[in-house]
C-alpha cells in the first residue's frame, strides 16, 4: 500500500505524463494574453485554465459594475491643477445605463443646464475640451484616466492647442462629447472612456478624438485609439497618435473614417495625398 501512495509533486508528475496534453502551440503563449495553447486533459481544457477563465471572467464583470470612485478621481486631477466639470447621462443608475445604451448618450436635463451655463464663461479662443467618461469599464478610468489625461495636456501646451476645462461624466457612452462639445462649441473634443472589458483586458482605456463634435454625430465621424494599458498601448504611444490625428485634423478640417491614422509611417511626414492608392 506504501508503494501505492504518491506525494503531491509525484501525483502532480503522474498527472502531466499520463493525462494532461501540452499543446504544440505553448511557446506562443509569451507573446500574447490571448487564451491559446490551452492543452487538454482528456477531452476537457486543464483544471487550471478553468480556474484562470473563470478569475478572468469575474474582473471582467466588476470592471463593468464596480462604480467609479468619482472622489478619488477628482482628487487625483486636481493635483494637476485641474477641477473637471461633473455631468450625469440619462441613466439613472448602472442598471438602467446597461440596458439603455441610448440614455447614456445625451447628458441629463440638469448636467446639460449646468454645462449650458458654464459655456457662457468659456473664453472662445479655446480649442480643446478633454471629457472622461466611465463607460463600460470604470476600473480602467480609475486605473488610467488621471495619468493618462497629464500626458495628453502637457502635449496639447506643447502644440500652443488651448484647453477648456475638463468634464468628467457618470454613466456615459462615447456620443455624449458629441452634446458636450456641441453646447462648449469645442473646435477638438479628446474623450477617454472606459471600453467594453475583454477577459485578458478589464483595464483597456480607449481615446475617441471628434473634430468640431456636434449633437446627432456617428462613429464615422470619430477616430479611436483602443488597448491603452501597460499590457496594451503606451500612454507615450497613445499621445503620439493622438496629436498628429489632430494636427491632421485641423489641416483637413474634418475628423472620422476619412482620416486615416497613417502616424506610423513615414509617408504620414508628408503632405496627405489624394486618390487611389491601387493606382499609384
Amino acid at each position: 500500500m506504501a508503494d501505492s501512495k504518491l506525494s503531491s509533486n509525484g501525483l502532480s508528475n503522474k498527472l502531466s505524463e499520463g493525462y494532461l496534453t501540452e499543446n504544440d502551440w505553448a511557446g506562443l503563449k509569451r507573446y500574447t494574453d490571448a487564451r491559446i495553447a490551452l492543452g487538454r486533459a482528456g477531452t476537457s481544457i486543464p483544471t487550471q485554465a478553468m480556474l484562470s477563465f473563470q478569475m478572468d471572467h469575474g474582473n471582467a464583470r466588476d470592471a463593468v459594475h464596480l462604480p467609479l470612485d468619482i472622489d478619488k478621481l477628482c482628487s487625483e486631477l486636481q493635483e494637476q491643477a485641474v477641477t473637471p466639470i461633473l455631468l450625469k447621462s440619462r441613466a439613472q443608475g448602472r442598471t438602467e445605463y446597461l440596458q439603455r445604451p441610448d440614455l447614456g448618450r445625451r447628458l441629463s436635463v440638469a448636467s446639460a443646464a449646468t454645462l449650458t451655463s458654464i459655456a457662457e464663461t468659456i473664453e472662445p479662443s479655446m480649442q480643446a475640451c478633454i471629457t472622461i467618461v466611465d463607460g463600460l469599464s470604470s476600473f480602467a478610468i480609475q486605473s488610467h484616466a488621471a495619468n493618462f489625461f497629464k500626458q495628453i495636456s502637457l502635449r496639447l501646451k506643447e502644440e500652443g492647442i488651448t484647453q477648456m476645462p475638463p468634464c468628467l461624466v457618470e454613466q456615459g457612452r462615447v456620443a455624449v462629447g458629441d452634446e458636450i462639445g456641441d453646447i462648449l462649441n469645442a473646435q477638438l473634443m479628446i474623450l477617454l472612456v472606459g471600453e467594453r472589458p475583454g477577459l485578458s483586458s478589464p483595464d483597456s482605456l480607449g481615446v475617441y478624438f471628434t473634430y468640431k463634435p456636434k449633437l446627432g454625430f456617428s462613429d464615422a465621424n470619430r477616430n479611436c485609439i483602443s488597448n491603452i494599458r501597460p499590457a496594451g498601448m503606451s500612454y507615450e504611444a497613445a499621445a503620439d497618435k493622438l496629436i498628429w490625428l489632430i494636427k491632421q485634423s485641423l489641416q483637413l478640417d474634418y475628423s472620422g473614417v476619412e482620416l486615416k491614422d497613417q502616424s506610423d509611417s513615414i509617408e504620414s511626414l508628408e503632405e496627405p495625398k489624394l486618390g487611389n492608392f491601387l493606382l499609384d
